[in-house]
């Protein structure tokens, strides 16, 4: 059974998103306080997280940031803040997926369904594949431990944004529409909000390019999608 942890003040919310990933068989705990929610999600093994951005003591901002650094597992940001500021924030500390409130309980289950069985899929796909690395000039990928290296450097990826350079390796001079991106990496095609895309194409640009603003391995093929050339 899948683990998952809600970081959740506001108590009817949380009983309410409780009962139904628990009704769709997922086995749920719950912190309310952002203190006490990053010590589980430190210590303890959950299949995803759900975070909210506004916490006590630790807000979320800083909560996802820290996971990130020892921890790949799949983080689905909730908040009220609209500003696409905080989604961009929150994408590049490394949020797989953020959902502004008010929003569905339904829709929520369906996402979390979503990331769970895409990164399934992918880990999966990993390991059954006869080579466990790819190498493209400077860029050397670890699939089986799940590292990057730029000119033998090891280089910090979250859970997605791995998952996304390795698609695009193993698919290059193939030209991606955003939409296509994202049912590939978030396996949520009528849920798409394609601006995720365009946030992790540029994390990964920062890490992999020299240039990030003239990037000679993730081109942008403009009003059609993005590339990856070897």
């Amino acid at each position: 059974m899948k683990r998952i942890l809600i970081i959740e003040d506001d108590q009817v919310i949380v009983e309410v998103e409780k009962d139904y990933l628990e009704s769709s068989g997922f086995e749920v705990e719950i912190a309310t306080s952002g203190d006490v929610g990053l010590k589980k999600a430190l210590v303890e093994k959950y299949d995803l997280i759900i975070l909210d951005l506004m916490l006590p003591h630790i807000d979320g901002f800083d909560i996802c940031q820290q996971i990130r650094q020892v921890k790949n597992i799949p983080i689905l940001m909730v908040s009220a803040k609209k500003e696409e500021i905080d989604k961009i924030r929150g994408l590049g500390l490394g949020a797989d997926d953020y959902m502004t409130k008010p929003f569905s309980v339904g829709e929520l289950v369906a996402r979390v369904k979503a990331h769970l069985a895409r990164y399934d899929r992918l880990v999966t796909d990993y390991q059954e594949r006869k080579t466990d690395e790819i190498r493209i000039r400077g860029i050397r990928i670890d699939k089986q431990s799940r590292k990057v290296f730029v000119n033998e450097k090891e280089v910090p990826f979250t859970s997605k944004e791995f998952d996304l350079l390795v698609f695009l390796t193993l698919h290059p001079n193939r030209v991606f529409r955003k939409e296509e991106l994202f049912e590939k990496i978030w396996g949520m095609d009528s849920l798409g909000d394609y601006a995720t895309v365009t946030v992790f194409i540029g994390k990964l640009r920062e890490k992999i390019e020299t240039e990030p603003s003239k990037p000679q391995y993730i081109e942008t093929i403009w009003g059609v999608g993005y590339r990856f050339n070897v």
